[in-house]
């Protein structure tokens, strides 16, 4: 198949550190390449790949520091407009970016959706002529029920997670430092604990009244460890030797690529009962799914009980990227065959 991969332009694909898309888009575009399809990736100038790069933007808009983002965003849509011809399916991971020019283009349409559904964005979806999937069941909720094919779940490259049984003795928050990801929570039951806290990751421009007036007060505390963004390589050392992964999300999280690649490292993980979480977490076996900062407390106290091998093992079996790049392979199959998808990906439960 020829495929036409559309990531956004924020970050490259992947990732130096940061960027949960782009590391999925990574994946998926270099696995559909091993497995003989014809990809072009439409992403940043820098992106390594071992697909056909189409770029319009050199650097990603993050490092840019555009003041205006929108003139090369729609360029980067135009590029990919403007060759659609060449393509049997276009793969959008830009979401309602590119969405609206689905009734241009001559082949099908298929867009990952990668966060909620936003009222403004009511417009679009009800103009949209391409198909849809989300990367759990929970994210599902809102968005239309026609033109959806199914759930894939993201998937990481579980062998370049370093396994550890060994831990440290530190807790670890491993994200974007904002409101929605509660950091500040993850803090407090750090303390109520008296125990070590590593608090890893970077901090927005639209985050910085946040970070500055709930979570930097917090960093004075000896015990409260901040080490800002994390890359590749850190990351994975962090998520291999920490007791546990503090997750305590106050927004209906879509999936959480950071739950599965500290499983993957045989770390589990403590996280609040939102979106996706109890789809990613098996409660009692690769970590605790609870409702509160106590309850969340108190599963801190029982880490030690889950098992190393159950967390891995979890990831390898639900979470691979070759389980993700066959489930979007499948979807395009159905989606050429002009027939519906039933389920492309797996229920909680875990039935296909």
């Amino acid at each position: 198949m020829r495929i036409a991969v559309v990531s956004p332009i924020w970050e490259r694909v992947p990732p130096p550190a940061y960027g949960g898309i782009e590391a999925v888009v990574s994946l998926l575009v270099d696995g559909l390449v091993r497995r003989g399809h014809e990809i072009t990736l439409y992403a940043t100038g820098d992106s390594v790949t071992t697909a056909r790069l189409r770029s319009v933007c050199p650097v990603p808009l993050r490092a840019a520091n555009v003041t205006n983002p929108l003139p090369v965003q729609l360029a980067h849509v135009a590029t990919v407009l403007a060759e659609a011809d060449g393509f049997d399916v276009v793969h959008n991971h830009c979401g309602e970016l590119l969405m609206p020019f689905s009734q241009l283009l001559r082949p099908p349409m298929l867009t990952t959706v990668h966060g909620p559904m936003e009222p403004d964005c009511a417009i679009v979806w009800r103009t949209y002529r391409g198909y849809y999937n989300t990367i759990s069941n929970a994210a599902r909720d809102g968005f239309p029920p026609d033109r959806f094919l199914g759930v894939v779940y993201n998937g990481i490259a579980v062998e370049s997670f370093p396994f550890s049984v060994t831990k440290d003795d530190y807790l670890l928050f491993l994200g974007r430092i904002s409101a929605e990801k509660g950091t500040h929570v993850a803090i407090q039951a750090a303390l109520r604990l008296d125990q070590r806290l590593i608090v890893a990751g970077k901090v927005d421009r639209a985050d910085q009244d946040y970070f500055t007036q709930e979570v930097a007060p917090l960093l004075a505390d000896p015990r409260i460890t901040f080490l800002g963004e994390a890359d590749a390589q850190q990351k994975r050392q962090l998520f291999a030797r920490a007791r546990c992964l503090l997750h305590p999300v106050g927004w209906p999280e879509p999936f959480g690529l950071v739950m599965a690649e500290a499983m993957a490292c045989g770390t589990p993980v403590i996280a609040f009962r939102r979106g996706s979480i109890p789809e990613v977490v098996l409660d009692g076996e690769t970590g605790f799914v609870v409702d509160s900062l106590e309850e969340m407390v108190e599963a801190v106290r029982h880490c030690h009980e889950i098992d190393p091998y159950r967390c891995r093992q979890w990831v390898q079996e639900r979470f691979s990227a070759d389980q993700m790049v066959r489930g979007y392979e499948r979807i395009y199959q159905q989606i050429l065959a002009g027939g519906a998808v039933q389920s492309a990906g797996q229920s909680p439960e875990g039935a296909s």
